[in-house]
Formats: C-alpha cells, sequence, structure tokens
C-alpha cells in the first residue's frame, strides 16, 4: 500500500513540474515575441527617419555646401543603419547617426537664411515627430526587453530557460542620464527675442 502511496506521489510531481515546465515556456515565448514586435515598431520608426535625412541634408546643401565632413558623417551613419541586420547593430549604428544629426544641428545655427526656408521648416517637423515617435517605441521596446531578461533569470524559470535555450537579450539601448529624455530637433526657433532697452531717451534739445 505503502508502494502504490509513493508511487502516486512521484506521478503528481511530475505532473506538476512538467505543468509548471509547460506554464514557463509557454510565458518565455510570449514575452519573446512581445520583445520581437516592440522591435518592429522600433524598426519601422528608424526606417522612417532614414527616409527623411537625404531631403534634410540635400536642404542644407543648398545653404550650406562646404559642410562635407558633417554630411559624410551623416552618410556614412544612415549607411550603416540601413545595411544592419541585427538589433545590436542597429541600436549601434542609430547611435551614430545621432551624433552625426546633432552635429548637423550646430551647423544649421550657423545659417539664419536656412532656418526661413520653407522646405527645410517642413523637414525639420517631420523630423521633430519622428524622433518623438522613436523615443517612445525605444522606451516601449527596452520595457518588453526588461521584463524578458527578469522572467528568464527568476528561480526556477532559470532552469526553464537554461533546458529550452531561453538566454538574456542584451540588445537594448543604452541612454546616458543626459540623454534620456527625446532628442529635441529644434534649430533655434525658439530663441527669446532681446530684452528691450530699458534706457531712457535723452532729452530732446530745444
Amino acid at each position: 500500500m505503502k508502494g502504490w502511496i509513493a508511487v502516486g506521489v512521484i506521478a503528481l510531481l511530475l505532473v506538476v513540474g512538467f505543468s509548471s515546465y509547460i506554464g514557463a515556456k509557454n510565458q518565455m515565448v510570449t514575452k519573446n515575441e512581445t520583445v520581437k514586435a516592440a522591435w518592429s515598431q522600433v524598426d519601422i520608426v528608424l526606417q522612417r527617419r532614414a527616409d527623411l535625412i537625404p531631403n534634410l541634408v540635400e536642404t542644407v546643401k543648398g545653404f550650406a555646401a562646404q559642410e562635407q565632413t558633417v554630411f559624410g558623417d551623416i552618410a556614412k551613419a544612415r549607411s550603416q543603419l540601413l545595411g544592419a541586420t541585427t538589433p545590436s547593430d542597429k541600436i549601434a549604428a542609430n547611435k551614430q547617426l545621432d551624433g552625426a544629426l546633432g552635429r548637423l544641428l550646430v551647423v544649421v545655427e550657423n545659417y539664419p537664411q536656412l532656418r526661413s526656408n520653407e522646405n527645410f521648416l517642413r523637414l525639420q517637423d517631420e523630423l521633430a515627430g519622428t524622433e518623438n515617435r522613436i523615443s517612445v517605441e525605444r522606451n516601449r521596446y527596452n520595457a518588453a526587453v526588461q521584463d524578458y531578461n527578469t522572467y528568464i533569470s527568476l528561480f526556477p524559470n532559470s532552469l526553464v530557460a537554461s533546458m529550452s535555450g531561453f538566454t538574456r537579450n542584451e540588445a537594448y539601448f543604452k541612454t546616458d542620464e543626459g540623454s534620456r529624455a527625446a532628442p529635441k530637433v529644434n534649430f533655434g526657433f525658439d530663441k527669446p527675442a532681446p530684452a528691450p532697452s530699458t534706457a531712457n531717451p535723452a532729452p530732446a534739445h530745444p
């Protein structure tokens, strides 16, 4: 009798253990798919920005053709982004493109006529909207990656992950403390107007 009880307990433990294994594995699959879906949205907005850049650069060239170093940096970074095939490579290329675009913004400050060009203003608005979308989707992606990594790191999920081939995802956007906010695409239009002079006018001579 005791032997049958022991067999029943062992069988029950096996069933519970197998059910837990299947449940944990299914959760890992779900969370991993969530990461992939979040990345697809990031990829869309990165592509959108890459599509805007050639027109933006051509417009700037019309006023600042001598800034070849900046244009070359942007072209190289954009090419690396479009040629990247993995999230890690695209994230790295995107960081380079961020830096190149930042240098372009500095160049624009030196050309007041460019900052009043209608085509440039339109592209600026489109780029600003895209940068905001990138920030939103990047944060969602990072949250999905963190959720997945945390789940597979917890015990006993870590055992299931090891047995099922799930590993940590290290392809996420790393930001410095000073760059956690969305990049602000502003070419100097919000500069405060000079304060009116407070000096008293010279008295009129009779």
